[in-house]
């Protein structure tokens, strides 16, 4: 599976991609690197976002998980830059229970591209699975001008 890795304020991370589409970000260096154009452009998407210079990606992407996993990861999607919504608003537009959208945003394998961390408690800040916890979170969401 191509990789790619870069450094982000967040961290090392690194993009993988499957048949033309990215698959993961993980954190960490991945020991070998892969250059092809999906990866170059994830990457530079990435440091664009990171810089401030965007709020949106344009990637394929192909995250493997179950179907309603799927559903959770594209309503996540449609939250805007600087935007947030609550596991229970999630719940109530899928039709399901905050806890099992918390557990599908948990599960996310492309963290940052599908925005995980623009999903909130309805008390505060909630979980965040990816490396470094809710210091993460709450990182991302400074970046996009979110008040906490």
């Amino acid at each position: 599976m191509p990789q790619r890795s870069m450094h982000s304020p967040i961290g090392d991370l690194t993009i993988s991609a499957e048949d033309g589409a990215l698959v993961a970000l993980d954190w960490g260096w991945a020991r070998d690197q892969s250059s092809d154009a999906l990866l170059d452009r994830a990457k530079a998407q990435l440091e664009a976002y990171f810089d401030g210079k965007a709020e949106t990606f344009d990637l394929p992407l192909s995250p493997a998980g179950t179907a309603f996993q799927q559903r959770v990861w594209t309503l996540m999607q449609t939250i805007s830059y600087g935007k947030t919504m609550s596991y229970g608003e999630m719940a109530d537009t899928l039709s399901s229970a905050a806890r099992a959208v918390g557990m599908a945003c948990g599960a996310n394998p492309i963290p940052v591209i599908i925005p995980c961390h623009r999903v909130l408690a309805a008390s505060g800040m909630g979980g965040y699975s990816g490396e470094g916890g809710v210091e993460t979170k709450v990182a991302l969401l400074r970046l996009e001008g979110v008040l906490l």
